[in-house]
């Protein structure tokens, strides 16, 4: 029910729609969202799941995940990423996608609406040690269009693994942060 009501909202409502392949083979992915500008991300995304018939949960920081509204997020599907440094983030999400026999995580490899000059470099790290390929997604405001790539493998080499990924999110229109456009202007990741 809320699904359809989600779906409603995105497409109907709202007038966004999916465009490129939806992995529908794929059991497990961790679908890379950029750029994170507002939080109107976040609906978005939740309109997205209905639409392309595929549960994806994310990840999102714990102080989100309240006694009052934990249940909430926890029931849109997130799970809540604790940033403390005795936990090993990238090992924990591995782990929990290399036990599991069907699982889509989204993850926002800036870590903030804010601006960055560099990426948060996890979700790599995480697809290499759980073999899982990255579904790259980009949120094109100007059309209202979410973007969806061909399914990216990695395999170790990052300079070589990530020259794709920046050249899809290079195409994606509207806002730019700061990691994207030193790319574009020096081709330094």
């Amino acid at each position: 029910m809320l699904g359809a009501i989600a779906r409603w909202l995105f497409v109907s409502v709202y007038g966004w729609r999916v465009v490129g392949p939806v992995p529908h083979h794929l059991p497990k992915a961790i679908w890379v969202v950029a750029p994170h500008t507002t939080n109107w991300d976040f609906p978005i995304g939740l309109g997205v799941r209905p639409t392309i018939h595929i549960w994806i949960e994310y990840l999102a920081k714990s102080s989100l995940f309240t006694w009052y509204a934990g249940w909430l997020f926890r029931a849109l599907g997130g799970r809540p990423v604790y940033r403390d440094k005795s936990r090993n983030m990238v090992d924990a999400v591995a782990d929990v996608l290399n036990k599991a026999d069907q699982l889509h995580i989204c993850i926002a490899p800036e870590g903030t609406r804010s601006d960055v000059e560099k990426l948060k470099t996890g979700f790599y790290y995480m697809a290499l040690k759980a073999n899982v390929p990255l579904i790259l997604t980009g949120f094109d405001w100007t059309n209202r269009r979410v973007i969806l790539s061909e399914p990216l493998y990695v395999t170790g080499n990052y300079e070589q693994d990530m020259l794709p990924f920046y050249e899809f999110f290079s195409k994606v229109p509207g806002k730019k942060k700061t990691w994207l456009k030193r790319w574009e202007a020096t081709g330094v990741m």
